[in-house]
Order: C-alpha cells, then structure tokens, then sequence
C-alpha cells in the first residue's frame, strides 16, 4: 500500500469512527436493515433482485429517515457493479458527464456495469434528466433515485417508465425502539462503549416522537449519551427528562399505542360530530404536538366527513380528502394549518348519518337474505344470447320521461318497497329529501292522468 493509500484508508477508518451515530449504525447488508418488509420482504422483488445482484433502475420514494440512502449503500455493498453517488443539489452536467463517460470505459473495458445513485433526484431539472435517458435506456448506467417527493410529480415520465418504483414508509415504532436499544448498547456500531443505559419510558417516547424517521431518533439519542453526566452508579442514564431536553420538546402522555392514543382520537371525532370547533381544533392541537402522523389524522376527519356530515353538506367529504391530499404533499409544520381548515370545515357542517346507517342497514340485509335475484329488466342486455333470455326486456329509461325520473322496479322483488336510505332535514339534504318526494309525487300524478 503505497504512502497516498495509506492515507486514505486511515482517513476513511478515522472518519468511520468519527461519523455521527446515524452513519455508523447505517445497515451494511440486507439482513441488518431493519422495516420496509413490503419492499425487502425474503418473498419481494427488490430483496430477491440485490441478492442475485440483478438490479435494475430503481427510484426510492419515502418520508426523510425511512432508509433510502441505506438501501442504495447495501446495493453498493452487494454488487459487482462499479457505484457512483452524485447529490442533485450539487451536481452539475459536467459530473454526469464524466460519470457516464466512466461508465462506458467499465463496460467496454471490463464488461462491468455501473449503477448511478443520485439523492434528491427531484432537484435535477428536466434537462438534467433528459440528458440521463438514453444512458439509461441503453444500459450505460442503472440508476437508483432517492426522492422525498412524490416521483409523479417530479421526475421526468420517460425516466419513471424505465425505472420501478419503491415507496418506502415510516418505520413502525418498534422498529425504531429497536434501533434506539442497538443505538445505545451495541459496542462496535453504537454508543455502547460509554456505557450507558435508557429507560422504557424515554425509548418510547423518542420512537414515538421521531414519527418513523430513524435518523431523528439516533440523533436525539447520540445526544443524550455525549451530554449526559454519569450517575452515582458509573453508567449514563437516558430517562425521560434527558430525552426530552435532547430535543427541546416537552413529553405529552400520548402513547399511539396505548388508551391516551385512543382516547385523544377519540375525543377529536366526537368534537366534530358534536359541531364543537374549539374542542376539535384543541385536540388535533395535542395530537400534533404529540408527533401523530398526520396521514392518521386526515384519515379520520375523512371518516367523520361522511360517517356524521354526508349529505348534509356533501362539500365536507370534498374539503377533507383536499386536505389529506395536501398534507402528504406539504408536510409538517404547514399541514398543521390543512389539518386544522378541515377539521373546523367538518366540526361547523350540518349533521346527518343518513348515510351511514343506509350502507349498515343494507349490509345486514344482504348478509340475511344473500343474493336475490336482481329484476330481469335491470340485468345487462349485451352480451350473446342476452335478448333471448330476456335479459334488459322491458326496462325504463328514466331520461324518456318527465323530470327524468321513472317508478320502476329497481330492489330485487323481495325486498320491494324497503327502505335504506331516509334523508333528515338537516342542511343540504333537506333539499335531497324534498327533491326526492316531489319526484314521486309527481310521477305518480302523472300516472293518474
């Protein structure tokens, strides 16, 4: 090893040892690589791809912290292909050129492939990514992106086309809680040297509060233990009260898995179906602070927008699935401001579960009665041999009469004249319910005449 390789391995081993937590404890191999099981599954396409070494362009999409990088750096660690990084926020074309023109020499020379890793592929612009397409295309480069953006929206169609698309999720929190025990004891990787120890309490909390991203658990955790003086006893405790000055943010006794989780959830449906938008924009207030993911909160008001409002302001479904389309486009702090529009919108409609208890009610009877027989001149009249079973005959096509509406037989004849879906007279399905008798009143007025 000559004086110039010297040097760069113990530069490269310094700085190993010197990395921040979070770098350190980045998985080396598959096996080490903790969640994302609906990707790296034994059983999955992407597991089964970096172990025979048969990559093919990948674009990895995912919240900050959900292992992206890592999984590009076990890539690297697996492949017998040449790796290259570049980071979009910094490379220009020159870089792509000369990776590129590197890769054709590996290929022509050595027959081997190259894979091209590029973090933040959404900051490339078009012509950046155009320029990429044919060396891809062709074969030149395999390329693997990492993106927190939605890749629809960001990354050149042409591209997306030849690249298979990864989203990765937020780890769940055991499997944070089990990077934060390694973080603190493992002796090679992690802060197991200082000897230290954390308490169920803080492990909980920091896991809860990282929202699934690791790399913010890690950090709040290297934190504790280089700040942190030693007990009476010798060792570093991490508790509650250490974790949360590490992170300069105060614990709410909120547990997503445990009764406050459900109760404060709880409590903020409630608010809403009791029309209180104080007491609702208070709890989604704790909730937030508490770290809950706010993809579980937009769900619910989306819930309460059809379960308690439904009709009665059909606006409040339209409001809410805006919103929950627009939290996972911004993200935190502003979906605090999308969160709170929503849940007020919803906590001020007019209430109605008319439609609620019609899907019940309609559900129970087709679990009691099975599947009656629908009327013949409802069936569909298309295919062969339809019209000579009868199939359609005699149908009424409610736009040939008056206020395009026509009494037939519509239920299967078991179930005639059964009611499911009864509007109140609340908001805007008063004006349903309305609607709906003058549509009969007159069609059967009609009928007299």
């Amino acid at each position: 090893m000559d004086n110039m390789n010297l040097f760069d391995y113990m530069r490269s081993n310094n700085m190993e040892k010197e990395a921040p937590l979070a770098a350190r404890m980045r998985p080396r191999t598959l096996d080490e690589v903790v969640g994302q099981e609906h990707v790296i599954g034994r059983d999955k396409l992407l597991y089964r791809a970096i172990k025979a070494d048969k990559i093919s362009s990948v674009i990895f999409y995912g919240p900050p912290g959900t292992g992206k990088t890592t999984l590009a750096k076990v890539i690297a660690n697996t492949t017998s292909a040449v790796f290259t990084q570049i980071n979009a926020t910094v490379a220009g074309k020159k870089d792509m050129e000369e990776v590129v023109e590197k890769a054709k020499q590996e290929q022509g020379m050595y027959g081997r492939r190259t894979i091209l890793f590029i973090d933040e592929i959404h900051r490339f612009n078009k012509g950046q990514q155009d320029y990429l397409l044919p060396f891809v295309e062709d074969g030149t480069v395999i390329l693997i992106g990492a993106t927190t953006e939605n890749p629809y929206f960001e990354v050149n169609g042409a591209l997306l086309s030849r690249s298979i698309i990864f989203e990765l999720k937020p780890l769940a929190m055991e499997d944070v809680e089990k990077l934060i025990e390694k973080a603190v004891y493992d002796k090679e990787r992690g802060m197991g040297a200082y000897d230290a120890v954390i308490d169920e309490e803080a492990k909980s909390f920091l896991a809860d509060l990282s929202g699934g991203d690791a790399r913010h658990a890690l950090n709040a955790v290297e934190l504790g233990v280089m700040t942190t003086p030693r007990g009476e006893d010798g060792k570093i405790h991490l508790t509650l009260e250490v974790c949360q000055e590490c992170i300069q943010k105060r614990a709410v006794r909120y547990d997503k898995g445990g009764d406050n989780h459900y109760d404060t959830i709880s409590a903020f449906i409630k608010s809403m179906r009791g029309s209180d938008p104080d007491a609702a924009i208070y709890y989604l207030a704790r909730m937030l602070y508490a770290g809950e993911d706010v993809k579980f909160i937009a769900r619910r008001i989306m819930i309460c927008a059809s379960e308690d409002v439904g009709n009665a302001d059909p606006q409040a479904l339209v409001v809410a699935v805006n919103a929950a389309q627009a939290v996972e486009r911004i993200g935190m702090p502003e979906s605090q401001l999308i969160l709170a529009h929503a849940a007020a919108y919803v906590a001020c409609a007019p209430k109605s579960n008319a439609c609620t208890n019609a899907i019940y009610a309609a559900m129970q009877e087709v679990e009691s009665s099975g599947n009656l027989p629908i009327p013949t001149h409802l069936q569909d009249a298309h295919y062969k041999g339809a019209a000579k079973l009868g199939r359609g005959t005699g149908y009424k096509y409610a736009h040939d009469y008056p206020n395009h509406y026509v009494e037939q037989q519509y239920l299967p004849y078991e179930l005639n004249g059964k009611e499911f879906y009864s509007p109140t007279g609340n908001g805007y399905e008063n004006k349903i319910k309305e609607h709906m008798k003058k549509l009969k009143q007159e069609a059967r007025e009609g009928k007299k005449e």
